[in-house]
């Protein structure tokens, strides 16, 4: 959705937004903020882990349980269950899923292993951008909300093409909702990093990009057996490097379909009349 003036945003009735950027910017605060102003908050990557990915994950905390005799035992006689408890908070078992590729001993996953969840993650992220127009009929027949916003992972810019109007993810996402992007700085990304090494989060490639960035670390630090790389150096190195691969594919996909706000305005917004405020500047940026 895009607007001749701020105002024909601002007037409509009901106000639906996807929020995407790299993590951590503030997407999901801001998402928490507007909840509490009345606005229905759809989390893709809750969505990603319980609708479509959710027996893979809990099937593998099993296949890990089936390990160990005494859990071995109960599971196969019913006499414990074992649930994700993934939360739009939380999304460590989603994380924990995907896993890195490396030495299987240290965790690691082989690199065709890690390439198959991969590929899953994608279908389930495509599925779920395409509930969202769902979403927004529910959240307004269910529960009476006029106002939305899609809090989307930073992945989503790698399961659309930012310049095609007719990619069905972009078509679905341009026509039920207004894109904004939060854009964060050079020091967002170095804090982003470092957050990254403490708690890791869901990490997806798109499927040639991981192949070059595979093949390139293993150059860099001279490894010839994939058994040699360190799961955990990969994954930082590689969130760095598809850091800095997303952020043009981000803007692209501003600049051609929707409007940027920096993560620093994030701060200025309490409530539903603050967000209105940094949305009518947004759209007036554009069209000035």
């Amino acid at each position: 959705m895009l607007f001749d003036t701020p105002d024909r945003f601002l007037d409509q009735p009901r106000h639906a937004v996807t929020v995407f950027g790299m993590a951590g910017v503030g997407k999901t605060h801001l998402s928490a903020l507007l909840r509490r102003s009345n606005w229905f908050h759809f989390s893709g990557d809750y969505r990603i882990g319980t609708r479509y990915m959710g027996e893979f994950i809990v099937d593998n905390f099993k296949r890990e349980a089936m390990k160990v005799p005494f859990l071995r035992d109960l599971l196969r006689s019913d006499s414990i269950y074992i649930s994700s408890n993934i939360t739009f908070a939380n999304l460590e078992p989603l994380s924990t899923y995907l896993g890195a590729p490396g030495n299987p001993e240290k965790g690691g996953l082989p690199l065709a292993e890690y390439q198959r969840r991969q590929e899953q993650h994608r279908v389930a992220e495509i599925s779920a951008i395409k509930d969202i127009p769902y979403f927004i009929s529910r959240a307004k027949q269910l529960y009476g909300y006029d106002d939305f916003i899609a809090d989307m992972g930073g992945s989503l810019i790698e399961v659309l093409d930012p310049n095609d109007a007719d990619d069905e993810a972009v078509r679905t996402l341009r026509e039920h909702t207004l894109l904004l992007y939060i854009r964060g700085t050079d020091d967002d990304a170095h804090a982003l990093i470092e957050r990254y090494r403490r708690s890791p989060k869901p990490m997806y490639y798109r499927p040639q990009l991981l192949v070059e960035k595979w093949v390139e670390f293993k150059k860099l630090n001279g490894f010839t057996s994939d058994n040699d790389v360190e799961p955990a150096a990969f994954a930082v190195w590689g969130f760095e490097a598809i850091l800095r691969d997303r952020l043009p594919r981000y803007q692209a996909l501003a600049d051609n379909f929707g409007y940027t706000i920096d993560a620093r305005d994030i701060s200025t917004v309490r409530d539903h009349q603050d967000f209105m405020d940094l949305m009518r500047r947004a759209i007036a940026a554009r069209v000035s």
